[in-house]
Parts: structure tokens; sequence; C-alpha cells
């Protein structure tokens, strides 16, 4: 099955169905396959099979065609983040050697910037059809809306760098296998909503592997409700004007609507469905959203780029459980989804028994077939066909997964082990701050030192000694931070995902 059959599939069952609405328009199941068609015989005018389409902007409708066109004209298409810097992006063009640059006004300097350093790239087309540029309209326009010939679900569709939260990003081959086995993943393993017109909202940017869950809404036959960006004034007011019935969060998203004023305001009640994931989610964050959100089953979903979506899931009912008593069921990641499997190993790759802790591996056709251009990096990735996440994790005797910390942020201090996450989760339960996040420094007589890295509430006089007392409350003694650093914001990525590797390098 290949990416594009996703909407053909839903255009057969209901083509006057809406499919994506942005801002002010809406599409039809119908009209999104007929431009996706036409867009994938545009992109072989200006293009061969094969070559990397590289896209730098905004959450847009010309971004949704791209998802399905690119793969079907037999390409490759390449999402940039558009919050890198121009340097960062450069790199990442150079490294994947696009010839094709699809880009906004907004974006067009860098863009240039980076057409003229890569010699691959041989057009640049913006999709506000900027004067001495390709319109994209002018690949679509005219076009024939017949199929055009097919590609391979062995090929490479999609080509999406990895955050680079530890280190230099590398980029993730995704075939249309792996895409479609994500989506049909999240699919099965989620029944869908039951309303008459379930309404989805994205609030993901596009260039994220999370914007997988367009093509799990479709599935579904859903309409899509897109931001172009995230901001909690736009997803209040796509839920007031469209209905919502179902979205999926990162946690610093949802924390960002919970403070919001005007979300007591807001009537909420059709959101029946709210999936979170992508970093770690406070428990009091939670516990308030389950009441904000009255309607709403929650479901975990713990995944990454390499899976291309979610593999483990926790789903409602373990999340009423924990409502109705069990509160240690809200830090788990869930059990294996319908089409992949889990298993916890240790170093030698034994697995491992119930309430051990150990390396969190994943097998299913939803793995990614292996790291650009990077042969030594995807041969250390695999084990025995297991993928290896580099996560920490414990399975209890229900088969439940535990995500204990990533294999790079636990620090050694002393001779004892502390998982960051623990110490982070801790920090959280503190009225006073906003966000944390625990890092390891380098230590002459320790080893390493815990260094807790917080976002206070914008109250003075939170000292260095309240947090320290706070989590001696809570914690061991050698758990507890002994460097406390204040800023005003911690550095994320565009998923929401705290940047260690930034925090790692400030306390050095």
């Amino acid at each position: 099955m290949l990416i594009s059959d996703v909407v053909a599939l839903a255009a057969g069952r209901a083509p006057g169905a809406p499919a994506l609405t942005f801002e002010s328009t809406t599409w039809t199941f119908g009209e999104l396959h007929a431009a996706v068609r036409r867009l994938a015989h545009g992109l072989a005018g200006i293009a061969r099979r094969g070559d990397r389409i590289a896209v730098l902007a905004e959450n847009n409708v010309e971004y949704v065609l791209a998802y399905y066109a690119v793969p079907l004209a037999g390409m490759v298409l390449l999402p940039l983040n558009y919050r890198l810097a121009q340097r960062e992006i450069a790199d990442l063009l150079a490294d994947a050697a696009p010839t094709v640059l699809i880009t906004e006004a907004k974006y067009l300097d860098p863009a240039r910037h980076a057409a003229d350093a890569v010699p691959s790239i041989r057009t640049v087309v913006t999709v506000d059809d900027v004067a001495g540029t390709t319109p994209f309209s002018g690949l679509v326009d005219g076009r024939p809306d017949t199929e055009p010939e097919g590609a391979d679900e062995s090929s490479p569709a999609w080509l999406i760098y990895t955050s680079g939260t530890t280190g230099r990003a590398k980029g993730a081959v995704l075939t249309h296998r792996n895409v479609v086995a994500g989506a049909v993943n999240a699919v099965l393993s989620w029944p869908r909503a039951t309303e008459e017109r379930p309404v989805t909202l994205v609030p993901w940017p596009l260039c994220h592997i999370a914007g997988y869950n367009v093509l799990v809404a479709h599935l579904a036959a859903e309409n899509v409700v897109l931001l172009r960006r995230y901001s909690t004034e736009g997803f209040l007011d796509a839920v007031h004007r469209h209905g919502v019935t179902g979205t999926t969060v990162a946690p610093t998203m949802l924390e960002m609507l919970l403070r919001h004023p005007g979300i007591g305001a807001c009537d909420t009640t059709s959101i029946t469905r709210i999936g979170y994931g992508s970093a770690p989610m406070p428990v009091a964050t939670l516990r308030e959203a389950l009441t904000r959100f009255p309607n709403a089953g929650f479901r975990a979903g713990f995944g990454m780029t390499e899976l291309a979506g979610n593999a483990l899931a926790h789903g409602p009912e373990g999340h009423r459980a924990a409502a109705a008593g069990r509160p240690e069921l809200l830090a788990s990641a869930g059990r294996s989804m319908l089409l992949s499997a889990a298993r916890i190993v240790d170093d030698e790759g034994v697995e491992l028994g119930a309430d051990e802790v150990g390396e969190l591996e994943i097998r299913g056709d939803q793995v990614f077939s292996g790291y650009w251009n990077r042969p030594e990096a995807t041969a250390e990735a695999f084990r025995d066909g297991w993928f290896r996440t580099g996560d920490l994790a414990r399975r209890d005797a229900e088969g439940r997964f535990a995500i204990v910390d990533r294999r790079k942020d636990m620090i050694l201090t002393g001779g004892e082990n502390v998982y960051s996450r623990e110490v982070e989760d801790v920090l959280h339960q503190h009225p006073r701050i906003a966000a944390a996040a625990v890092v390891g420094a380098p230590d002459e007589l320790w080893g390493e030192r815990v260094v807790a890295v917080i976002e206070a509430d914008g109250e003075p006089d939170l000292t260095e000694r309240e947090i320290r007392e706070f989590c001696a409350a809570h914690l061991a003694g050698y758990k507890c931070p002994r460097q406390v650093l204040v800023v005003d914001e911690l550095p994320r990525n565009t998923a929401g995902k705290v940047l260690k590797r930034e925090l790692r390098e400030r306390v050095r």
C-alpha cells in the first residue's frame, strides 16, 4: 500500500466529505485526491524519481498535498524544521542533496541561501508564488487528474531528520510501508470516534513525525483541521468553530492550554479523544486535564521518528483506572500496539523479566529502513532484527511498559544511577515550577552531579535551597539536585522536547 492510497481510499468511500480545513477553506476528499495526483504529475516535470523534495514552510494545504504527492511521484519528501538556524538548514540540505526546495515568502531568504550553498538544488518553489521562483500553483493547475506510474511500497517515501536532542541529527528513511504501517497501527489500536462527523485537530508542525496524524485521520475518512502553527488561541478557536472531537498534543501544548485564561470560557465538551506524547507528561498536568476535558478519553503514545509514529499506547481504560485510585499508572507508556512488538533487554540483548530495567526494543513493519548515508549508525540501531530505541524502560507483570529514562540521560553520580525523569517528576509537583529538566554535569568528586534547570512560574524568590528541600522530601539524597539553575525558558524543539544537549553545554 502506498501513502497516497490513504487519501485515495477515503475519496473512493466519501468523495464529498470534508477532508482538510485550513483557515477559511475546506477541501473534500475528492478535491484533495485530485490535487494530489495533479501535483505528482507536476513534480515529474521538475524532478526525477528518487529525488529528494525539501519543504521549508509552516503548515499549509500545500504541505499536506506534498505529504501524499511527493511519494506518489516516486520521490522522497524531506520536511525541514523551520525553527532551525540558517546554517543548520543548509547542513541538512547538503546531507540530503534535494533537487527541489518548496518554501514560502516568510522563509525565502534562508531558502535562497541554502539553494546557493547546496549545488543539488535546481528549483525553488514558493506556495505563495513569489516572483523569481517557480509557483506551486503552476505544478498543480492544468495537470492531468490521473494516477501516475505507481511507486513501490518498499521505496523511500519520507526522509525526516531526528530532532537531535542529544547530538547531530540523523535522517531517518521511511518507506511507504513504514509510514502506512504506522498509521494503520494507530487506527487499529485506538478505535475511532463514533460521532457522525468526527473532526481531528492537528496542531503539530508537519515537519515532525507527529504529522502522520493527518494520515491516521484520513484513513478513517475524518476531517483534519490544520493549524498553521500551534498557539493556545488558535487551538481554542478551532475547537469552538469546528466542533473538534479529537486531537493530539505534546505535554507543553497541554500545559499552555490549561494556563490560558480563555479556556474556562471555551466549550471543550465536543472533545472525546486526546492523545499525547513526544515527551513525559507531568502527573499534575494530566490530573488537571482529566478534569478540564470531562468527555475526553486520554491516550498516551510512545513513538519516535524511526518508528513512523507510535508503537506503545496507554489507553483510556488505564487513565480511568489511574483516576480511580491507581495513580502510578499515569507514568505508564502502555502496552504494545496491535502491529508492533516490544521487549526489554540487557546490554547483551538478553530479554529481561518483569520490573527489570533495560533497553526498550521495537519490531514491526513501521520500523524505518535505516539512516540516510549512515550505514554504521544504521547497523548500531538494530540487534537481531529489533530496533534499539535508546530508552531505558521496565515492563510490569501486566505487560505495561514504563519509560525510565533515555540511556544518554541517565546520570552516574557517586556510583549510583539517577534517572533524570524520576527527578523531573518530583520537580513538576512543586507548585512554583512551570517546567523542569534534569541533566548531569562533570564533577571531580562524584563523577557527575545532578543539575536541575527550571522554569519558574514568574513569581520572585524561588530559591535553590527551597527546591533542594522539596526534592529531599521525596527522593534519596544522591538523587537530589546539587545545582539548580532558573531560566526564563527551557530550549525546546518543535515537538516540545527539551534539548538536553544545549542544557549540558550550559552547565559544563
